[in-house]
């Protein structure tokens, strides 16, 4: 009997994944997608579906046998109560938008939508395609323990002066960065009332945060959209510059805190977006006197309150809307914005459609935006039992010279007695011009396919309870190029039962070859506790399988930002974690190095210890945003193009290093004065050689 999903042809294969379970599993799929929720009447219905075994039943971790366990009814039709965040490509720039997208640019809507409404948007033949959003993961800087004094009150001084460091011509400039906006997009809160982001007066810089996960105050109005019936959906919570105001002024006679009376869904202490905002805006960082626009993604603490709201890469799509009209509102001259969210997954070419989304927003002056190059450089451990090296083996790439000729690609599953209980992918890009068959070997040598170009295996139980779905697509409408997509599930019942430990084993014959180049990628995984031995964990290529370059996020390969990868400045050399380039089609990504190792700044919500040493490129990303901040004050005419420009012409090598790009520290570590000096020579009229008699 045919299923729900036989009719539907326009869905990418996550999306037929989340499509074709039931709802029960979708409630632990959402725990740890999140482009997965949902609705509150059935996430009430459904305890926290990762809990301990009952009495009697074993797990894999313990070597024990498992019971018989039959798979639930086929669904017969596409639930209700399931809510997915996806891309809608359209077929035409001029097609009218679909009822149910609530935002584009060009070609590219985003929509929330039931599984059940699925049907309406494939249906439309303006639809070309509908995409599942990328979860974005949560950073993982270094965190120092101790904690360290006040950054010098004089640091990066000199930038903020307005006058020129002799680089390129006298100029002396007041108030600069007074006419610009720092954007940041991030997580764990923003702490408005910390010192860092006082102006002179003692007000907050911070003039707006987009909590999108909150319910304090309404939404944002950008984010209001009205349907047909009349109604208005919107979310999130927008606290404005009056209400932080407001919560400051009461705060201080009443002996509050202020962020009780402008609460914000998540506040943790150190939070990443205060440190963030600190090092590219705060009074210690870069750009000391912009004002600050942040926009929090609803990426909470782990367990079953991260399937209440969606954190994927629409989201980020909604922050930069929201932040585009704010600084377009307020009629700043520009606006520099930093994100220091990635994920792995996608084409790594800039095809993806945030990239595109962001692409076609970059071409108007005076905007910047700076990107996170990513922490999963690390290839081998650096100390007896470091595990970083789990997140860092993340890539994979050869060719297939011959038809009929195969490759292996190795690909472990963590054991020593955990059980991983997320959800494992591994995406397989080739060229357009050949043809691959993929052949899945488990660690018991059990063989799943071969899958030839144009079939797939969806949800297929393994004796040992693993759930395999195997996808062979030629033709991505994003880049024309073939993929392989294979996943590694959990048996998502009640107990949950992980993925089967050990080496599984990808295997890719040659159909028709003219090239045969490939490249490969695992969606990185953040470790994470389940139960006592259950674990969300990383899964990684083998040693023989792994290639040491092209492990930047996706969000840093796209053409109009600017990807930023740290510099440790005190060894003069890069960090061993950073996330190297080049993207899948060559580009010489990330662009910049800068100072992101034992970075000083803001500590968020602890007034007893307000600073914090933190690194990683989390910290390195703000730095360049500042930068690019202060060269929009000097030369709002600038575009995003001229500033990454700008940057890689002024970058300074490493010791010992050419100015040829290389695939960890891009063009050098960024020159920030030579930055600002070069954006004023920019706005200069060219010098006419005519009048000099030289023609």
């Amino acid at each position: 009997m045919p299923g729900p999903l036989d009719r539907l042809t326009k869905l990418d294969s996550r999306l037929r994944c989340v499509a074709n379970g039931a709802t029960e599993v979708n409630a632990i799929r959402a725990e740890q997608n999140g482009a997965v929720r949902l609705k509150p009447k059935a996430r009430a219905k459904l305890a926290p579906a990762t809990v301990l075994p009952a009495s009697g039943e074993t797990l894999k971790s313990f070597g024990l046998p498992l019971r018989a366990a039959k798979r639930g009814a086929k669904q017969t039709e596409l639930p209700n109560d399931v809510e997915v965040s996806v891309f809608v490509l359209l077929n035409r720039i001029d097609a009218p938008t679909p009822g149910m997208v609530t935002r584009r640019n060009g070609r590219v809507g985003v929509a929330t939508a039931t599984l059940a409404q699925l049907a309406r948007l494939d249906d439309n033949p303006d639809v070309q395609l509908i995409e599942l959003g990328e979860t974005l993961r949560a950073p993982t800087p270094s965190i120092a323990l101790a904690v360290p004094p006040p950054p010098p009150a004089d640091r990066h001084a000199a930038l903020n002066s307005g006058k020129s460091p002799g680089h390129a011509g006298p100029f002396i400039l007041d108030g600069v960065g007074e006419n610009v906006l720092v954007g940041i997009i991030d997580v764990g809160g923003i702490d408005f009332a910390h010192p860092d982001f006082l102006d002179d007066n003692g007000a907050s810089r911070v003039i707006a945060v987009w909590d999108q996960g909150g319910d304090a105050f309404e939404p944002p109005k950008l984010s209001v959209i009205e349907d047909k019936a009349g109604r208005t959906t919107g979310y999130g919570s927008e606290i404005r510059a009056s209400d932080i105001s407001f919560a400051m002024k009461e705060a201080a006679a009443s002996k509050l805190s202020p962020h009780d009376l402008a609460p914000q869904s998540v506040r943790e202490r150190g939070s990443h977006a205060t440190h963030v905002a600190s090092i590219a805006a705060g009074r210690s960082g870069l750009c000391k006197r912009a004002k600050i626009a942040a926009v929090m993604i609803a990426l909470g603490d782990a367990g079953f309150d991260r399937g209440k709201s969606f954190y994927d890469t629409t989201r980020i799509v909604d922050g930069l809307a929201y932040l585009f009209d704010l600084a377009r509102r307020e009629k700043f001259d520009g606006i520099s914005i930093n994100i220091s969210l990635g994920t792995n997954g996608g084409a790594h070419d800039g095809s993806e459609f945030v990239s595109r989304w962001i692409d076609t927003s970059m071409f108007e002056p005076g905007r910047a935006i700076a990107v996170a190059a990513g922490n999963s450089g690390q290839d081998q451990p650096q100390f007896d039992g470091d595990i970083g090296f789990w997140s860092g083996r993340v890539h994979a790439s050869g060719q297939i010279v011959a038809a009929n000729l195969r490759t292996d690609l190795e690909w472990v599953v963590v054991g020593n007695g955990l059980e991983d209980i997320s959800e494992n992918q591994m995406a397989i890009w080739y060229g357009a011009e050949d043809e691959f068959v993929v052949t899945l070997f488990a660690p018991d040598g059990q063989q799943i396919g071969p899958v030839a170009p144009g079939e797939h295996i969806e949800n297929t139980m393994l004796a040992d309870r693993t759930i395999v779905s195997i996808y062979n697509r030629l033709s991505d409408p994003k880049n024309g190029e073939n993929c392989i997509s294979v996943y590694l599930s959990p048996f998502m019942g009640r107990p949950v039962i992980g993925i089967t430990a050990g080496s599984w084993k990808v295997r890719l014959t040659g159909k028709v070859i003219r090239n045969g180049q490939f490249n490969a990628w695992i969606e990185r995984d953040d470790p994470a506790r389940g139960t006592d031995s259950q674990w969300r964990l990383p899964s990684f290529f083998g040693a023989a399988s792994y290639v040491d370059q092209s492990t930047l996020s996706s969000l840093a390969c796209g053409p109009r930002v600017t990807g930023v990868t740290n510099y440790d400045a005190a060894l003069e050399k890069l960090a061993a974690t950073s996330s190297q380039g080049p993207t899948r089609d060559g580009r010489s990504k990330p662009e910049i190095a800068a100072p992101g190792t034992d970075i000083v700044a803001a500590c968020g919500f602890d007034p007893e210890a307000q600073w914090i040493s933190m690194s990683g490129t989390s910290m390195a990303s703000p730095y360049v945003a500042g930068v690019s901040a202060l060269m929009l004050s000097l030369n709002p005419k600038l575009t995003a193009a001229q500033i990454s420009g700008i940057i890689r012409r002024t970058s300074q090598p490493l010791p010992g290093a050419s100015y040829a790009w290389t695939n960890d520290a891009g063009f050098g570590v960024i020159n920030a004065a030579a930055c600002l000096a070069e954006a004023v020579r920019i706005g200069k009229p060219t010098t006419d050689l005519t009048k000099k008699g030289t023609a």
